[in-house]
């Protein structure tokens, strides 16, 4: 009987079985880990929620015309009920359809701030602690600069400058809120960069480029998806004081922190009109830091120490 050897296809397939199979291993070990963590859990539901709604959000708002400022005023400060279930506001606007669709806009806002954030945050940060020298001391100096005075406090000043708006209140956080990621990365690097697989690539001539994109930068991820998805909650929460103050999104559009400022001139008589909107914040900010903290967890656990 002649001999069976294996063909060359069935060598490729037991190659990936095998990658494959610790990929999947490591999957379902980090899953037990995040699981076991019941905060985490609840925070990535918050999350799944709060994603849903930005989708869906036009499409199950009972009220969509609402949203963009349509005016009904006999129906003006009614309390919740059957057809508004969270009441309306002083034009008759329903509550629930305005926080549903206003949830697109802080998911905007969110992610263009902490997008732009890492951005410059982490590009800086890398060359920093690679580099060294007076590449180093300059972009240090400027970060320690901009941590010097609080964030929110540069962020009304920048946007006092720029005029009110909700474009004008993300650039502004945006430009706020990258020194985090530089001080964080920062230090990554200056652990990475002597690592020996590091000088190994120095060793064969690897240009910096290459080092930078091959192994530092993919090193730094687990710190950055962490931070990243902290600053989530906290980039919403700042551009909701924005509008609270009158900076950022302006009346009638659908934005939590804006509904808020209109609606602290009705309290407390007219609770509803207050109550909604918060809680809509107060949840959502919840639930991207108990995510973050979860995430912290699988992927930088030496942080939690």
């Amino acid at each position: 009987m002649d001999r069976q050897y294996p063909s060359y296809i069935d060598k490729i397939f037991a190659k990936q079985y095998v990658k494959y199979r610790s990929f999947f291993a490591v999957v379902r070990q980090n899953t037990r880990i995040f699981i076991k963590n019941k905060p985490s859990v609840l925070g990535l539901i918050l999350v799944l929620i709060f994603l849903f709604v930005c989708v869906f959000g036009t499409y199950i708002a009972p009220y969509p015309e609402d949203a963009m400022g349509a005016v009904h005023l006999k129906n003006k400060l009614q309390p919740p009920s059957w057809n508004h279930w969270f009441g309306t506001d002083e034009v008759g606007n329903d509550i629930l359809s305005r926080v549903l669709v206003g949830a697109r806009t802080s998911l905007y806002v969110g992610a263009m701030v902490t997008g732009i954030a890492i951005l410059i945050g982490v590009t800086l940060g890398v060359v920093s602690g690679y580099y060294r020298g007076w590449v180093e001391e300059v972009i240090m100096r400027i970060t320690d600069m901009f941590l010097s005075i609080p964030s929110l406090v540069l962020a009304i000043a920048i946007v006092g400058a720029m005029g009110p708006g909700i474009l004008n209140a993300m650039l502004a956080l945006a430009l706020v809120w990258w020194p985090g990621y530089v001080r964080l990365i920062h230090a990554k690097t200056l652990s990475i960069r002597n690592e020996l697989f590091v000088e190994s690539s120095q060793s064969l001539g690897a240009s910096d480029r290459r080092i930078l994109w091959r192994h530092i930068l993919p090193n730094c991820l687990s710190p950055i998806v962490v931070k990243g998805s902290m600053d989530m909650g906290q980039a919403i929460l700042a551009a909701a004081s924005l509008g609270f103050l009158g900076l950022g999104a302006q009346p009638p559009f659908p934005e939590w922190g804006a509904m808020l400022s209109v609606a602290r001139n009705y309290l407390p008589e007219w609770w509803w009109y207050s109550l909604f909107p918060g809680l809509a914040i107060y949840f959502t900010v919840l639930g991207f830091s108990l995510l973050g903290d979860g995430l912290m967890d699988i992927l930088d656990p030496k942080q939690k120490d």
